[in-house]
């Protein structure tokens, strides 16, 4: 018995050492790390003691602090940042859909602003600035170099103040510069109109008012088409779309989609991931629908647009959207000021991440640039003659006047339908594969 308490002992003895041996080396690299951190705090307060001190001009210590902060958080991704307390004021203003500004949705590539999209009927839409563009010049000072949040300052300004812009677009072989008013930025989240049996949801945005405007504005289509029994399907065009509240992209999807997945997120703990699910009930009770995308489709839109296609429950259509697969988090500090903190990655349903990649249609159809030079061709033309126009031609006996007012209704239909290809193919394309769709569905 001896013998085996020593023996114990001995074991016990031996795993402290080799714990011991083992945790040595470890704590050492962890204070190796700690002292080196110290170090380079001890540097960053070398060199501000010796800017407030030193620089040519005297400087405003809180500008410096902010602009290293800044820096610390831009150095991570183009998404996170510093919001300072003004800027933090304004972002909370404009998730609640009204703001001062030109009306695009920008990000930094290269250097410069490039253009996620410009927003539906405000001043840089009407100007005519489009997805892609990049922004080198501000009232012809350049921009290069600047950060994102720098070069935003530059654009903002008084509403009914001019700014002028100076645009590369690929296709064209120079830049050119663009005028724009400044203006209060009313959204309108979600626009509904229908075409023929087609209800189209136009969604812009996605911020508090985007699902109540969504689930109305629907409501009211239907009824109008005197119930969903007449609705042949719906085109969710989320074109141009660059994002916004997570939460109401989740209830978007939900809108559509009776259940299982939505979009899981999952940071750098596993433990922080989370799920989303939908819940029962489906606002278009089943019928078709197609999404539609472009490559200022970013965030939020991809997060509706992959989700629906993943569950079968949607054909999306377009060209391959933004990529911005990551969550951002905004985190309030001291003074009323915030952080934007990228802190995870969004998955659809079938667990595929869309950052750098986009959503790829299951149909692509690119929108053709529109050609001044021949918009008028059409007048011009000569309208093709036919037998009817013929002096003497004979009637049509065999068909009743109800049955040719019929003809002569879907007569029209057709023409304006074609009259839609000329004014945006994208969505021209999107309600011929819904009334495809509908000619094939089985009848009760």
């Amino acid at each position: 018995m001896k013998n085996f308490v020593i023996v114990a002992l001995a074991g016990i003895v031996s795993g402290v050492i080799a714990t011991t041996q083992v945790a040595g080396p470890l704590l050492a690299q962890e204070n190796a790390r700690n002292s080196k951190v110290y170090e380079q705090l001890d540097l960053f307060g070398d060199i501000f003691e010796r800017i407030r001190a030193q620089y040519v001009e005297e400087v405003d210590a809180a500008d410096l602090i902010e602009a290293a902060i800044d820096g610390m958080l831009t150095s991570l991704d183009p998404h996170s940042s510093y919001l300072s307390p003004d800027d933090a004021a304004a972002m909370r203003v404009q998730t609640r859909g009204e703001f001062g500004g030109l009306g695009i949705e920008v990000t930094q590539e290269d250097g410069f602003v490039k253009v996620v999209s410009p927003i539906d009927g405000t001043p840089a839409d009407e100007a005519g600035i489009e997805s892609g563009d990049f922004i080198t010049h501000v009232d012809g000072e350049s921009i290069l170099g600047l950060t994102l949040d720098a070069a935003v300052e530059l654009m903002r300004g008084p509403i009914g103040s001019e700014i002028v812009i100076t645009v590369v677009r690929e296709g064209e072989t120079e830049p050119f510069d663009v005028t724009i008013t400044r203006d209060t930025i009313k959204l309108t989240a979600v626009r509904t109109r229908t075409e023929g049996n087609t209800v189209i949801l136009r969604v812009t945005t996605f911020n508090d008012q985007t699902t109540p405007n969504l689930e109305a504005g629907l409501a009211k289509q239907v009824e109008e088409l005197g119930g969903m029994d007449n609705v042949n399907g719906i085109v969710l065009d989320l074109r141009n779309n660059p994002g916004g509240l997570l939460t109401q992209a989740i209830r978007v999807s939900d809108a559509f989609l009776d259940k299982g997945e939505i979009v899981s997120t999952r940071g750098r703990d596993p433990a922080d991931g989370e799920r989303f699910n939908a819940t029962e009930g489906d606002l278009a009770e089943g019928k078709p629908i197609v999404v539609l995308i472009n490559g200022g489709s970013a965030s939020a839109s991809e997060i509706v647009a992959g989700a629906l296609q993943d569950h079968r429950r949607a054909i999306v259509v377009g060209t391959k959207s933004f990529g911005k697969g990551s969550v951002q988090t905004v985190m309030p500090l001291r003074s009323d000021g915030a952080m934007r903190l990228t802190t995870a990655r969004y998955y659809t349903p079938s667990g595929r991440s869309i950052q750098a990649l986009g959503v790829s249609p299951n149909i692509v159809v690119a929108q053709p640039r529109r050609n001044p030079a021949t918009e008028n061709e059409d007048e011009d033309t000569p309208r093709t003659r036919s037998e009817a126009d013929l002096r003497g031609s004979l009637n049509n006996d065999s068909l009743s006047e109800d049955e040719i007012r019929q003809i002569e209704a879907d007569r029209e239909k057709a023409e304006k339908a074609a009259q839609l290809r000329e004014e945006d193919y994208q969505l021209a394309v999107a309600i011929d594969i819904l009334k495809g769709l509908a000619a094939i569905s089985p009848r009760d």
